[in-house]
């Protein structure tokens, strides 16, 4: 079935250009940073065709490669570790480690081809990229104050991964004539032009103040799939529900990572809908 969010129309085939089309240095040093704030205004909002297969959350992924997605992924880590310094906390460093890695042991991955890092910020995010990158600020141990709230966020963060969250993002900005353009320009040019708004695009823009929420879909979906993630390590999914209910308590606005579409009444309802099955899961881990 396919789904038509807003508008747009692609009569004239761009949507189905790849996103490598060639583009020389001096054109794409021509290409405004306005230009593409506007591709992703545009995208976050509404201007998207897309056909929806099983288990897609209705955003496609046809457009971006895997590959395509994890070298940008890559490239948007390397601009935010230049730019991030990493916590000099060796607790939280050593807490993310240890979290991050029993859930992906649980889940089937190799922990060793992931990369987690604890990014000195007092933003309360997160954020996981292509190319198996982990990123939680500091600001986020104020609120998962334990390890199992630790391994709510990681799991959910692990969950757009799985998803591939972010490559329907980035194959919806491809669906614009100048989103070919501008994506092919940063996967062609090793130094991205437009680092910071790819960054955004991927789910990592907080930092850069570039708020583009996942959709209401992605997020139940990554809060679905990450309660089974944390359940599968043996952290006790209930704690899923206390992340939300402290977030709620600090009275701050939830962040990127923890978006306010949907409500966050909703998201409760859903993970307490799900919790029988995720508790089925959940085999306390030894003290």
């Amino acid at each position: 079935m396919c789904v038509c969010h807003g508008t747009g129309s692609h009569s004239d085939g761009t949507a189905k250009t790849k996103v490598t089309t060639e583009i020389t240095g001096d054109r794409a040093a021509e290409m405004s940073r306005r230009g593409f704030m506007a591709v992703l205004v545009g995208f976050s909002g509404t201007a998207l065709v897309a056909c929806v297969g099983p288990g897609q959350t209705g955003l496609g992924l046809g457009l971006v490669s895997a590959q395509e997605a994890e070298q940008l992924g890559v490239q948007s880590w390397e601009q935010i570790r230049s730019e991030v310094p990493a916590s000099k906390n060796t607790t939280y460093q050593r807490a993310l480690q240890q979290v991050s890695t029993n859930i992906l042991t649980a889940i089937g991955q190799n922990p060793a081809n992931w990369e987690a890092v604890v990014f000195q910020s007092k933003e309360a995010n997160a954020f996981a990229l292509p190319g198996n990158k982990i990123g939680v600020y500091e600001g986020m141990f104020a609120i998962a104050t334990d390890v199992n709230e630790l391994a709510a966020v990681v799991g959910h963060e692990v969950g757009h991964n799985q998803a591939e969250h972010a490559r329907e993002r980035l194959s919806s900005a491809a669906a614009t004539q100048t989103g070919v353009q501008l994506l092919g320009a940063a996967l062609q040019i090793g130094n991205i032009g437009y680092a910071n708004e790819i960054a955004g695009l991927l789910g990592a823009g907080v930092q850069y103040g570039l708020i583009l929420p996942y959709s209401r879909n992605q997020e139940l979906e990554a809060d679905s799939i990450g309660l089974i993630n944390m359940a599968k390590a043996g952290y006790d999914p209930r704690a899923a529900i206390k992340l939300w209910q402290n977030m709620q308590a600090a009275g701050e606005r939830a962040p990127e990572f923890l978006s306010t579409h949907p409500a966050p009444e909703s998201r409760i309802a859903a993970l307490e809908a799900q919790m029988p099955e995720a508790l089925s899961y959940y085999k306390p881990r030894p003290a």
